[in-house]
């Protein structure tokens, strides 16, 4: 597996990346970027109506190319993609197969399980995943809390799909942060940092080549 360093790139940017590793490489890859500009991103099919308070929306809504529901990206959140091939991991594009598979990456490094798709610690959420499936290939991406601003937060309104064990929780009592379990944020990050150290000039190439492109900025 091949691993990039991506600090303070937008997560716009960070998602059009993503969407050529996937379609334009062949190799395995892990992505990590903190310190992201503030967006409110969604899944492919989000419905911004229902998700955002339209009057608390001050940044980037961007609609992501994988599924999945909508989340706040500020500087505090760390960002953790894993591009795979089955042929390579044995991991065929199926959600619980890929779940698992990734919880077995991070576990080694963070005190989560796995809860209704969410990584949890006890019974709090801290971070959200989401997955793009293909045939042979597949994506799991996540967005773990190193820490959260609660004002920020008001402006995603409670999703009309929530996990059971949300029961209809605020954000400030639904979501805990890593921040406590660590002495820095870059210790995290130099654990999380899985294969191969990559300069992202080596790759920025594969942007270049044409290819499907879902990812895009609402406003």
């Amino acid at each position: 597996m091949k691993c990039l360093r991506l600090n303070g790139m937008s997560i716009f940017e960070q998602l059009q990346l993503e969407e050529a590793l996937l379609r334009n490489s062949r190799d395995n890859w892990c992505l990590l970027n903190t310190e992201a500009p503030e967006a409110v991103v969604m899944g492919i099919s989000g419905d911004p109506t229902l998700l955002v308070h339209p009057d608390r929306l001050h940044y980037p809504l961007i609609r992501r190319y994988s599924g999945g529901g909508t989340v706040l990206i500020d500087p505090h959140t760390i960002l953790v993609t894993f591009i795979c091939n089955t042929a390579d991991t044995g991991v065929a594009p199926y959600p619980a197969e890929v779940h698992a598979w990734a919880l077995s990456q991070l576990q080694p490094h963070l005190p989560i399980t796995l809860r209704e798709n969410d990584y949890v610690i006890g019974p709090n959420k801290v971070g959200g995943n989401a997955q793009y499936l293909a045939k042979g290939r597949w994506v799991h991406h996540t967005s773990l809390l190193w820490d959260f601003d609660p004002h920020k937060m008001e402006v995603l309104k409670l999703p009309p799909k929530q996990p059971s064990y949300r029961e209809q929780r605020p954000h400030t009592s639904f979501l805990t942060t890593l921040k406590p379990l660590f002495p820095c944020k870059n210790s995290l990050l130099d654990t999380l940092a899985l294969g191969t150290l990559t300069p992202l000039s080596q790759v920025k190439y594969l942007l270049t080549i044409f290819h499907r492109q879902s990812t895009s900025q609402i406003q």
